[in-house]
């Protein structure tokens, strides 16, 4: 009896330190400043929304994915967004596909390159009422951009998809 007593104890013991250790673990996820977002657990898994590229400075392929809202608005073609919409983007360098046959032709594909940020927007039409309903996070290796970068999201939002409850993206069925 003592030795099932001492070992329950155990039992206990290592779920409260478990159930500490994933506290710890949550409360140092990292957070947008401004806007308190997160990259989302298992976005990777998420519904291909469209890819994009981004020419000029950034030279970047992109791929954005959305959570079950944003894919059934997308599909229904519904607009505004509802609220508990979130939309990911991950973003690489592109970088040409050389072929060892030809190297001296031009590349007629791009792969991605170095990862260059994971981008996330966050529908909450009460908590971010002030930037049209959406909350926005743009991550480095995990880490979030500085109050600086994320004080462009939204005035760029605004001046170029307003018109699309500020979201760029247009769905690739």
């Amino acid at each position: 009896m003592k030795h099932l007593l001492a070992v329950s104890s155990l039992t206990i013991a290592a779920g409260i330190a478990s159930a500490t250790l994933v506290g710890a673990q949550r409360s140092e996820v990292e957070r947008s400043p401004i806007y308190g977002v997160t990259v989302p657990v298992g976005y990777r898994n998420w519904e291909f929304v469209a890819p994009s590229h981004e020419a000029g400075t950034l030279v970047e392929l992109r791929l954005i994915v959305g959570n079950k809202g944003a894919m059934k608005a997308y599909r229904a073609n519904a607009l505004p967004f509802p609220n508990g919409t979130v939309l990911v983007k991950l973003a690489w360098k592109h970088v040409p596909l050389t072929m060892p046959s030809d190297l001296s032709a031009p590349p007629q594909a791009y792969v991605p390159g170095d990862a260059t940020t994971v981008q996330v927007m966050v529908k909450d039409a009460k908590r971010y009422a002030s930037t049209g309903g959406w909350g926005f996070g743009r991550f480095t290796n995990g880490k979030a951009a500085d109050v600086a970068q994320h004080n462009t999201c939204f005035a760029c939002h605004e001046a170029n998809a307003k018109d699309h409850d500020y979201v760029f993206t247009r769905y690739a069925p």
